[in-house]
C-alpha cells in the first residue's frame, strides 16, 4: 500500500449531489460571515478563538490550495500573500491576531472566485477522482469550520444568524426516560472500509476489535442530573467550579444561554458545554465512567432504540491514537499532530453538524480541558 492510499475510497459522490452540498455550504459561510455587525470581527485572544476573518479567510484558502493549487505550493494562489496569511500548519494561534488581514469585500471576492471556479468543474460533468476527493475534503473541512463559527459565537455571545435552535434541536429534549442498557460481549468491526465513501484518514482501515460486555447510559447526561451533581457539591461546602459555563442562577432559578439570549434551563436536555476532565469528576461523584470509543461506537452503530442521541459530540475516555498501519491522506496535518497521547476521542455530531458527516465511525478529538464547543457525555456502569 502506497503511502497516500485515498484513491481507495468509494463510491465517488454524484456530481449534483456535491454540487448541492457545496453551494449549502457556501451560503451557510456567507450568512455567517455577512451578517457580523461592524467590529465584531475584533476579538480577543483567547484558546478558543480565532479572529473571524482569519478563519473566513483560512477556509477559502485551503479549498484554493487542495482543489486549484493542487496542493502545490509554487502554484500561484488568486489572493497575494494568501499562503502567508492563512496557512494554518504555519502560522501559530497567537500570530494570527498580528497580520493584516485583508478588507471583508476583498475577501469576500476571493470566496466567490474559488467557489465559482469549483462549480464550473461540477457543472462540467466529469470529475476525476482527484477532483472528487479535494472538492470533499474542502467542503467538509468548510463544514467543520462552519461548525467552529458556532462555537464561537457561543462563546462570544454574538446572535446566531441561521436557523439551528440549540434549545429546540436535542434528540433528548423529548421523552425523556434514561436507563443503562447492557450490551453482551461482541466482535465489532472499528474504522471504516474503502467502500464507505470518502473517510478521514484516522478512520483508516476498518479492523476487529473485542468489546466485553458493558452497560451504557441510553442518555446523555441531562442538566437535571448534572445540577444534582452541583447541589450536592455546594451541600459538601464545594463550589460551583464545575458549573457549566453558560449557566446562571437568579434567586431559585437557573438559566442557561444560548448564543445571545438567556432561556430557563431545561432539566431534560442533555448537558452541554462540560470538559471531559469534569465530566469524569461527575462520574467520580456518580460511581460510573465515561465509555471507551469502542463501546461507544457500538452503542451508535446499533439500531436507534432504545439509545438517544444528544446531538452534542461525546466524550470518551480514549485518547486519539492511529488505527493500526494508519498513514497520513495528502492533508497530513488533520490527523498526524495530534496523535500526541493529548487529545481525547469524541464520538457523535451536533446540531450544526452536516447530515453527511454524522456517521458513527467518524472520529473527533479535544483536549479533555475544552468545554467551548458543543460537547457532552454519557456514562457506563463501572
Amino acid at each position: 500500500m502506497t503511502q497516500f492510499d485515498y484513491l481507495r475510497y468509494e463510491p465517488w459522490p454524484l456530481l449534483n449531489k456535491l454540487l448541492i452540498d457545496l453551494e449549502r455550504s457556501a451560503h451557510v459561510t456567507q450568512n455567517i460571515i455577512g451578517k457580523l455587525d461592524h467590529g465584531q470581527e475584533k476579538v480577543a485572544l483567547l484558546p478558543g478563538l480565532n479572529p473571524p476573518h482569519w478563519e473566513f479567510g483560512h477556509l477559502i484558502w485551503f479549498h484554493e490550495f487542495w482543489v486549484h493549487r493542487k496542493g502545490v505550493a509554487s502554484n500561484p494562489s488568486f489572493l497575494a500573500h494568501a499562503d502567508a496569511l492563512f496557512n494554518s500548519s504555519e502560522m501559530i494561534h497567537d500570530d494570527r491576531w498580528q497580520v493584516q488581514i485583508p478588507p471583508i469585500d476583498i475577501l469576500m471576492n476571493y470566496f466567490s472566485d474559488v467557489m465559482e471556479r469549483t462549480f464550473i468543474i461540477l457543472r462540467s460533468g466529469t470529475l476525476s477522482p482527484e477532483q472528487a476527493y479535494f472538492i470533499q475534503l474542502a467542503l467538509y473541512h468548510e463544514d467543520m469550520h462552519n461548525e467552529a463559527f458556532a462555537y464561537m459565537w457561543q462563546s462570544l455571545g454574538y446572535a446566531w444568524p441561521l436557523e439551528q435552535d440549540l434549545g429546540a434541536s436535542q434528540d433528548q429534549h423529548n421523552d425523556f426516560e434514561s436507563r443503562y442498557i447492557h450490551i453482551p460481549q461482541c466482535q465489532f468491526q472499528l474504522g471504516s472500509a474503502p467502500s464507505t465513501g470518502f473517510i478521514f484518514d484516522n478512520e483508516k482501515w476498518q479492523h476487529e476489535v473485542l468489546t466485553h460486555d458493558f452497560s451504557i447510559s441510553s442518555h446523555a447526561v441531562s442538566n437535571g442530573e448534572y445540577l444534582e451533581f452541583l447541589r450536592s457539591l455546594n451541600d459538601a461546602g464545594i463550589s460551583f467550579k464545575h458549573q457549566p459555563a453558560y449557566w446562571k442562577k437568579e434567586g431559585h432559578a437557573w438559566f442557561e444561554r444560548f448564543f445571545d439570549r438567556w432561556r430557563e434551563l431545561d432539566l431534560n436536555a442533555p448537558v452541554r458545554h462540560i470538559s471531559a476532565h469534569t465530566a469524569e469528576q461527575y462520574c467520580l461523584w456518580k460511581g460510573v465512567r465515561l465509555p471507551t470509543e469502542n463501546e461507544l461506537s457500538v452503542l451508535m452503530t446499533s439500531a436507534r432504540e432504545p439509545w438517544q442521541p444528544s446531538s452534542l459530540w461525546e466524550w470518551t475516555s480514549s485518547t486519539f491514537k492511529p488505527f493500526e498501519g494508519f498513514s497520513s491522506d495528502p492533508y497530513q496535518d488533520y490527523s498526524a499532530p495530534w496523535f500526541d497521547s493529548r487529545h481525547r476521542v469524541l464520538k457523535g455530531w451536533s446540531v450544526f453538524t452536516p447530515d453527511y458527516l454524522r456517521r458513527s465511525q467518524f472520529r473527533n478529538f479535544y483536549l479533555p480541558s475544552r468545554s467551548d464547543f458543543f460537547c457532552g457525555f454519557r456514562t457506563c456502569l463501572a
